[in-house]
Order: C-alpha cells, then sequence, then structure tokens
C-alpha cells in the first residue's frame, strides 16, 4: 500500500533549518504528489527546500475547506491504484490539525493506505508548552465567532470551563483580527483569569507571554498581522 506523509511546514519564513528536521527534505526529494491547503504556498515551500526536486514535474491538489470531498476522494483513489505516495501540507504548521488535511487522512485510513506524520512545528503545542497551563487537560477551539455579540458570550464560556474544568483553553483568529479579540477577552475575562498570549512563534521576534487579564490592561501588545495563539486558564 502507498504513504500518505504529514508533512509539516513553516510558521515563520526562513525557519526550515531550525524546525525541520534533515528527514523532511529527504521525503519530499522522493515525493512527487501533494494535498495542499495553498497550493501558492505548497509549491513556494518546497521551492525553498532547496531538495533538487522539480517543482513543475510535482502534482498538487487543492485540498481547502471549500474543496468537495468527492475530488479529495477521486484523487486520492486514483493514487492508490498507481501506488503512488502523496504527502499533505498545511498553510503553517502541522497538517490535520486546525485544517483541512484531517479529510485525506480519514479517507487514507479507510482505502488502507500506511499514514506516517512527520516531526515539525505545531503554533498550538508550542503555545501550550510555553504557557505555564495545564497541558494535562486542554480543548482547542479553533476560531471564535467574529460578530462581536456571539464573541463575547463564546469567551465567557470558555473561561467559565476553564476555571470549573482546570482545562486550558486555546484559540486562535486572523492575524488582521487579533487586537480586536484581544480587547473582547480583556472586555469579558475576570480580572484574575490568566491569558497567554503566544505570537509569532518560531520567528526572530516570538513573544510568548501569561499574565492574569488585569496585568493585560496595562500592557496590551500589538499583534496586528502577526499569527498569535489564545490560552485561557
Amino acid at each position: 500500500m502507498p504513504t500518505l506523509y504529514l508533512i509539516p511546514t513553516l510558521l515563520a519564513d526562513d525557519t526550515a533549518d531550525q524546525v525541520l528536521p534533515p528527514h523532511i527534505r529527504g521525503i519530499i526529494e522522493q515525493t512527487d504528489t501533494y494535498f495542499a491547503e495553498n497550493i501558492r504556498s505548497a509549491r513556494r515551500f518546497i521551492t525553498g527546500l532547496k531538495t533538487g526536486r522539480i517543482i513543475d514535474d510535482t502534482t498538487f491538489f487543492e485540498l481547502s475547506k471549500d474543496t468537495p470531498p468527492t475530488d479529495t476522494r477521486r484523487q486520492i483513489q486514483e493514487l492508490m491504484e498507481h501506488k503512488r505516495n502523496a504527502g499533505v501540507l498545511s498553510e503553517a504548521g502541522c497538517p490535520g490539525v486546525a485544517d483541512p488535511g484531517a479529510v485525506v487522512v480519514g479517507m487514507a485510513h479507510a482505502l488502507g493506505w500506511r499514514v506516517e506524520p512527520l516531526v515539525g512545528p505545531s503554533s498550538i503545542l508550542l503555545a501550550l508548552m510555553a504557557s505555564g497551563m495545564s497541558g494535562q487537560s486542554f480543548v482547542f477551539h479553533g476560531y471564535l465567532p467574529i460578530e462581536k455579540q456571539d464573541r463575547a458570550r463564546a469567551i465567557r464560556f470558555l473561561e467559565k470551563e476553564a476555571q470549573q474544568r482546570s482545562q486550558t483553553q486555546i484559540f486562535m483568529e486572523t492575524p488582521y483580527r487579533n487586537d480586536a479579540l484581544l480587547a473582547d477577552v480583556l472586555a469579558n475575562c475576570g480580572g484574575n483569569t490568566r491569558l497567554c498570549v503566544a505570537c509569532n512563534l518560531t520567528a526572530p521576534d516570538a513573544f510568548v507571554r501569561t499574565l492574569t487579564i488585569r496585568e493585560w490592561k496595562t500592557q496590551i501588545p500589538d499583534l496586528r498581522k502577526k499569527p498569535t495563539v489564545f490560552l485561557l486558564l
């Protein structure tokens, strides 16, 4: 049976030598077909690794939240018939975690493929590690509602869950809306609730800090256009 490789990508530009093991370059050098959340980013990532792979000889199938599952199922079935290995590439970090890669992974398991996750950076795990919050019990919620009232209710619910379950609540936002989300968290949580802000992880200007809501209100960071993970406890 063929193998589906789950290949982590970079969280920050020009960090491949720091965050990716050499084994990944070898896998990419030998793999000519990929399911990618963003084909343009995937091509740039592979080209930047300088493995010698000719990018125009590489096949990419788009796997975004809008990709019809029937298309992905047909593609992976055809690959299996030809016994061709494939890779899965997220837009940033680890595929299958907070991205559409889980769709093709599930199909691969159903068809009997060998699935191999590879080591690399995950903003969610790195943020949890650096937060000082519970790593024994935690939940990742992805993106919170955009509408202000719905988001406020969601934040209050997460704070309640954190307090009642002693459970770290993890969430994120599109970078250009980070400041608005942070303002809503500060407005809707109690002063003693702890908040970790983990920003631009693995980049030279990475910023990770855990403070109470009361403390954050006196030193609000600028998070505009910076990939950020938020954690509450």
